[in-house]
């Protein structure tokens, strides 16, 4: 499972990253440089390239211009309902 990394920035020393879990991401963390508060930035999570959350971004993406292929029609003739009903709708 791939955590999500969140951008926080320290007043002294810039921004860095850390990664949580989407239910547990604090509002502030301590700096890894000077043990100072830092805020998390606004914005959405890093996804990770390769995981399974970019991954299924970037085939939902590809959709849009490469649809998948479609396998062969259904069989014609083939008896789909055995209601005498049906007989009398129209056929394609």
């Amino acid at each position: 499972m791939s955590v999500p990394l969140y951008e926080f920035r320290c007043r002294d020393c810039g921004s860095f990253d850390r990664s949580f879990a989407m239910a547990e991401v604090p509002a502030a963390v301590d700096c890894p440089g000077c043990a100072a508060t830092s805020r998390r930035q606004p914005g959405g999570a890093f996804i990770r390239p390769g995981s399974a959350a970019a991954r299924l971004i970037d085939a939902t993406t590809r959709t849009a211009s490469e649809p998948a292929v479609v396998g062969a029609p259904a069989a014609r003739g083939a008896a789909l309902t055995r209601n005498p009903l049906h007989h009398k709708l129209p056929r394609p």
